[in-house]
C-alpha cells in the first residue's frame, strides 16, 4: 500500500506541540512498518530542504509555491493540484494536522485533530490566525476526511458537541511521550552543565509552552506576583521556557507590571535535549492552561518525577489523571 504524509507541520524552526507529534509519530510509524511504502509531501516558496528532517528509505517531496499562493488559491479556490497526484498516487494520505488539502476521490484521508481551541476561544488568537482557521473551513475539511483521529476523548466529544460530527468517524488516539523523559540521577553532571546555561536558581518553578494567552502564563506571572507579596515564594523564582506565539506582547508586558519583576524569567525556545534536564532541576511545573487539547509538557515533567500543578479542565484531567492536594506537592518541595 502506499501511503502519503504531509509533512508540512515539519516545516517549522522551531518544534512544539503539533511538530513534535507529527516528528515523533512518523518517526515510529516508519520504523516499526517496513510493509507499507510511505511518501512525504510539504510546500515551500523558498528552499527549506536542509532544515526538513531525513527519515530513511522515505522519498520526500516538495512543490515550490508561495504558500499563502498554495494554500488560498490553489487548494481552497481551485483545488488543484491533488497533493496524492503530486506523490505519483497515494493508498492513503495521512493528515497530521489540519491544513490546506485537496485529494483526488481515489485517495482515502486520515486526519488528525488536536484541539478547537480556535472555535472555543477566538479571543485567545490573533486576527490573522483567526482568518487562516475561518478560510480553513475546518467542519467541511472534518466531513471530507474517511477517519479523524482525536488526541483525546476531550477533543472528540468537543467535535461531535460543538460541530456535530459522527462519533463513530472518530477514533481517539492518545499522544504518547518520549522515553527520554525520565526521572536523573540528582549527581548527573548535565544537570550542573543545563543550570550553568540558563543560569538557574536554586529554586524554580518552571512554565514550559509556546508564549500565546490560551495557555495562562500571564495568570501564572500575576500568582507568583500575589504570593511574593505574602512572603509564600520568597525562595522561589519563576523560569518561563518556550518559543514566541501570538499576542506574546500581553504576557511581557504582565511581567513588567508586577512587583516581584526579579522573580520572572524567560529563557525562549528550548531544544528538546534539554528539556528533561529542565525539567529534572525545576521545583515545580505549573501549566496553568485554560485548554488544551492534550497536553505535552505535564505529562513530560511528570515522567521526569517533577510536582505539577495544572489546571483542572479540557483535556487536562483526562491526561493526567485525577488531582492530588497541595499537600503532597509541599512534600515534594
Amino acid at each position: 500500500m502506499k501511503i502519503g504524509i504531509d509533512a508540512r507541520s515539519l516545516m517549522d524552526r522551531q518544534y512544539s506541540g503539533v511538530s513534535r507529534y507529527a516528528y515523533e509519530l512518523i518517526r515510529e510509524i516508519l520504523k516499526q512498518d517496513g510493509a507499507n511504502k510511505y511518501l512525504l509531501f510539504y510546500n515551500s516558496g523558498s528552499n527549506i530542504a536542509d532544515r526538513m528532517p531525513k527519515f530513511d528509505n522515505v522519498r520526500l517531496t516538495s512543490t515550490r509555491y508561495p504558500n499563502k499562493l498554495f494554500n488560498y488559491f490553489f487548494q481552497k479556490l481551485c483545488q488543484y493540484p491533488k497533493i496524492d497526484k503530486i506523490l505519483g498516487g497515494v493508498d492513503i494520505f495521512f493528515s497530521p494536522h489540519i491544513n490546506f488539502t485537496s485529494l483526488s476521490s481515489k485517495a482515502k484521508e486520515v486526519l488528525t485533530v488536536h484541539d478547537v481551541s480556535f472555535l472555543k476561544y477566538p479571543e485567545f488568537f490573533s486576527i490573522r490566525k483567526n482568518i487562516w482557521h475561518w478560510a480553513l473551513d475546518f467542519k467541511k475539511r472534518l466531513l471530507r476526511a474517511d477517519k479523524i483521529v482525536a488526541v483525546s476523548d476531550n477533543t472528540k466529544d468537543d467535535l461531535v458537541k460543538i460541530l456535530n460530527i459522527n462519533p463513530e468517524k472518530i477514533l481517539v488516539i492518545h499522544s504518547g511521550i518520549s522515553d527520554n523523559f525520565r526521572k536523573l540521577d540528582q549527581e548527573d553532571e548535565a544537570l550542573k552543565r543545563i543550570r550553568d546555561k540558563y543560569n538557574l536558581p536554586a529554586k524554580f518553578i518552571l512554565f514550559l509552552g509556546t508564549l500565546e494567552p490560551r495557555k495562562n502564563i500571564a495568570g501564572l506571572i500575576r500568582a507568583l506576583d500575589q504570593a511574593s507579596q505574602s512572603r509564600e515564594l520568597d525562595d522561589f523564582e519563576l523560569i518561563i521556557a518556550g518559543g514566541s506565539g501570538w499576542k506574546k506582547k500581553e504576557i511581557l508586558q504582565t511581567a513588567k507590571n508586577i512587583k516581584a519583576q526579579d522573580k520572572v524569567r524567560f529563557i525562549g525556545y528550548v531544544p528538546e535535549e534539554d528539556k528533561v534536564y529542565l525539567y529534572n532541576l525545576a521545583s515545580i511545573f505549573a501549566y496553568p492552561s485554560f485548554y488544551e487539547g492534550f497536553g505535552f509538557p505535564p505529562l513530560e515533567a511528570m515522567a521526569s518525577g517533577t510536582p505539577v500543578l495544572s489546571s483542572a479542565n479540557s483535556s487536562l484531567l483526562e491526561t493526567l489523571g485525577e488531582p492530588e492536594t497541595l499537600d503532597a506537592v509541599d512534600d515534594a518541595t
